[in-house]
């Protein structure tokens, strides 16, 4: 059944709505395991969206490992392995203070993962976190959300404790855990929306600075002061709203 995804609730990201369009395939068995994903152009049109959005709706059941992309074939659905993994249910940020509570997780989880990070991180481990701070600049330049990359950086910081549980959960928590702040207006090129944004780059600058010069602590206390900022203002913009 053929679904426009253009006039869904603008809280999430179209990618994300995408996302879980596709695990709710798969997951009744629209997709078998082992079978091929349609092509990108075939999602494009069947949903009304761009390439861009369709590749990040991938990325994300790569990241829940419920497919993988061999080059040059295609994408494949993963056979699901026994018991249900931990995830966040679209209909657990239903509401500004499920995502002020999931922000409370984050924080216990991704301050630890950013300090053992300083300490273990890779050269080509600060490439990738480049590359995501890179990304998330040019969608600010753009007048865009920058929500996928703001979740990429996160996910790069998990990458680098070496330690694949970290991966594992922000890969099971997704793209849509990252919130973003209820300003006066939904439009990306707002104003107040771009110094949000903005103020939100030049935390991540600084938990990455503090991972590259492998300062544990620093690392620690700028993620910390990262993930806290954005609960204080998810607080505030639910003080105003009420």
């Amino acid at each position: 059944m053929n679904r426009d995804l253009s006039n869904r609730n603008k809280s999430r990201t179209l990618s994300t709505e995408l996302a879980h369009v596709l695990v709710e395939r798969i997951r009744s068995g629209g997709y078998a395991p082992g079978e091929k994903l349609p092509k990108e152009a075939a999602f494009m049109e069947e949903f009304g969206v761009s390439r861009t959005v369709v590749r990040e709706a991938i990325s994300y059941l790569q990241a829940v490992n419920m497919a993988e992309t061999r080059h040059g074939i295609g994408t494949f659905v993963l056979r699901a392995e026994e018991g249900t993994p931990f995830r966040i249910k679209p209909e657990q940020l239903g509401t500004l203070r499920d995502t002020i509570a999931l922000m409370e997780l984050r924080i216990g989880i991704e301050t630890e993962a950013a300090a053992i990070a300083a300490a273990r991180r890779t050269e080509e481990n600060l490439g990738s976190m480049r590359t995501a701070l890179d990304a998330f600049s040019a969608a600010i330049e753009a007048g865009q959300d920058a929500a996928s990359a703001d979740f990429q950086f996160h996910r790069e910081i998990a990458l680098a404790t070496q330690n694949s549980h970290f991966a594992e959960v922000m890969g099971s928590l997704g793209p849509g855990v990252i919130p973003r702040a209820r300003l006066a207006t939904d439009a990306p090129d707002h104003p107040n929306r771009q110094m949000y944004l903005k103020l939100v780059h030049q935390e991540h600058e600084s938990i990455f600075n503090a991972i590259r010069n492998q300062d544990v602590d620093s690392a620690r206390a700028a993620i910390r002061t990262h993930l806290s900022n954005s609960r204080e203002r998810l607080r505030k913009s639910d003080t105003q709203a009420n």
